[in-house]
């Protein structure tokens, strides 16, 4: 069963692909034997630098779910996730994640996230976009906030 759902993410890739929806990566989210959420690159066809195909995915598998976690899921994605979708899958919570190609394998087809990954390390100050804290005291008021907020839905 597993690869018959990495071909289904195979599938979507190639077919985003050729429809010039976006780069060539598929994903598909899968709930208890079924498949509960498909997605496509579309960063270019929706202007949406956040739109691939895994968090295309977790988006529709989450609506169709009517939850904010994926628990109990599993992800099948053709590329080894970015690091946007890496913490996006980390947030989702799926129990699992398979993927076909690795990012050498992207960075070969001129999808290099190393620059992203580099960037993690290097401290704030030294990053390649500046990074500017402001009003952290007013914000940090917000936190206080949710602390003692008895009605709130943890995550």
């Amino acid at each position: 069963m597993n690869e018959e759902f990495m071909r289904e993410a195979i599938n979507l890739a190639l077919d985003g692909m050729r429809e010039n929806k976006g780069g060539p990566f598929g994903a598909i989210v899968v709930k208890d034997g079924a498949i509960v959420g498909r997605g496509n690159n579309a960063v270019t066809t929706t202007n949406d630098p956040t739109a691939h195909a895994e968090v295309v995915a977790i988006r529709d598998a989450c609506k169709n779910l009517d939850t904010f976690q994926l628990d109990g899921c599993e992800i099948y994605t053709s590329c080894e996730p970015c690091p946007m979708c890496l913490g996006a899958i980390y947030w989702a919570r799926p129990s699992k994640l398979y993927y076909a190609c690795s990012k050498s394998d992207a960075a070969e087809a001129g999808f290099d996230d190393d620059f992203i990954y580099n960037e993690i390390d290097v401290p704030i100050s030294e990053r390649k976009i500046e990074f500017i804290q402001l009003l952290r005291k007013e914000a940090q008021e917000v936190f206080d906030e949710w602390k003692e907020k008895e009605d709130k839905i943890k995550y």
